[in-house]
C-alpha cells in the first residue's frame, strides 16, 4: 500500500504513521465521537475521512456516537423543556422516542456516509441488532439506563469483516423498552468487553488541563485522582474522568481524550510519537 498516497496532507509524519499501524494492527480502538463537535458539518466529514482512512489502513474500530445537540433541537421544535439532573437527562416516554428516532438518523448518516467514501460500516442501536443491555440508572431520571451487558459477538464478526461497527449510545432494559445512555458511559462499557487497546473520547475540550490551563500530555490514574481532589478537574468533566479510570481499571490498556474540531486530531493521536491529546495510563 501506498501510504503517500492516502495519507492527508497535513497529518501525522509518514515514517510515524508506519511504525504505529504494526503496533496498532492486531488491536481494539474503540473511539466515542462528542454530539457537540459533530455541529459543524466540515467537522463531521473530516472525521468520516479519518475514520475511513484507519479502516483501509487494517485497523480494528468500533465507533460509539453521541448526539446531545441534535437531540435538544428536536425536542425543541416540540417545544419540551429538558431537565438535568447530575448531568443527565430526565428522559420520559414523549422524550425517549424523539431521542431514539434523533440518535438512529444520526447513526445512520454516518454509515452511508462512510460507504460513500468506500468504508464498509453496520448500524448498531435498539431497533437494529442491538448489543447493550441495561438496567435504569435512576428512577427519578425515566428512561435512562446503564450497561449491564454487552453483547460483543456482532462487533467481533463485523470487524473481522472489515466493516465498522457504529453504535448508537442506546439499550434495552425489561420488557424491550428503550434507554437512553450517556455516550461516553456506553463506550467505557464497549471498551471493557472489548478489552481494548485504546479507548478515545473525542470532544470539544483539548484535553486534561493543569491548574495553568496548559495541557497535559500524558498522566497517571492516580494523578489524575488528586486533580479532582484538589479542585483542578471539575464539573463536567468529572464524570467523563470516572469512566476513563474505570475503563483503564478494567482491561482497556490507556485511554485519550482528545480534541475533535481539531483536523485529523485522531490521526495524530494514534499514529504520531506527540500523540494530540492527554493520555491515561493507569
Amino acid at each position: 500500500m501506498d501510504l503517500k498516497k492516502i495519507l492527508p496532507e497535513y497529518g501525522p509524519p509518514l515514517e510515524e504513521v508506519s511504525k504505529y499501524i504494526e503496533k496498532y494492527k492486531n488491536d481494539l480502538i474503540v473511539i466515542k465521537y462528542g454530539g457537540n463537535v459533530f455541529i459543524d458539518r466540515n467537522i463531521f466529514n473530516n472525521f468520516i475521512s479519518d475514520i475511513s482512512l484507519l479502516n483501509k489502513l487494517g485497523l480494528s474500530i468500533v465507533v460509539v456516537h453521541g448526539g446531545g445537540p441534535r437531540i435538544k433541537r428536536e425536542l425543541e421544535k416540540s417545544n419540551i423543556q429538558s431537565k438535568f439532573i447530575k448531568g443527565l437527562r430526565v428522559t420520559d416516554e414523549k422524550i425517549i422516542n424523539i431521542v431514539e428516532t434523533v440518535l438512529i438518523d444520526f447513526n445512520e448518516d454516518i454509515v452511508s456516509s462512510l460507504k460513500k467514501i468506500g468504508s464498509q460500516a453496520i448500524s448498531i442501536n435498539t431497533k437494529k441488532n442491538n448489543i447493550i443491555d441495561v438496567i435504569p440508572e435512576a428512577e427519578e431520571l425515566g428512561f435512562v439506563g446503564a450497561p449491564s451487558k454487552i453483547h460483543i459477538d456482532i462487533i467481533i464478526s463485523s470487524i473481522k469483516k472489515n466493516v465498522i461497527p457504529i453504535v448508537s449510545p442506546l439499550g434495552l432494559g425489561m420488557n424491550n423498552r428503550t434507554y437512553n445512555i450517556n455516550g461516553d458511559i456506553a463506550a467505557g462499557a464497549i471498551a471493557k468487553s472489548l478489552k481494548s487497546r485504546r479507548l478515545l473520547l473525542m470532544t470539544n475540550v483539548k484535553g486534561v488541563l493543569d491548574r495553568e490551563k496548559k495541557l497535559i500530555e500524558e498522566i497517571s490514574s492516580s494523578e489524575i485522582l488528586e486533580m479532582i481532589e484538589n479542585g483542578i478537574i471539575t464539573e463536567g468533566m468529572i464524570p467523563k474522568i470516572n469512566t476513563c479510570l474505570d475503563a483503564i481499571n478494567n482491561g482497556v490498556t490507556a485511554v485519550g481524550i482528545i480534541d475533535g474540531r481539531e483536523k485529523h486530531s485522531i490521526l495524530f493521536e494514534i499514529f504520531s510519537d506527540k500523540g494530540s491529546g492527554t493520555l491515561i495510563r493507569k
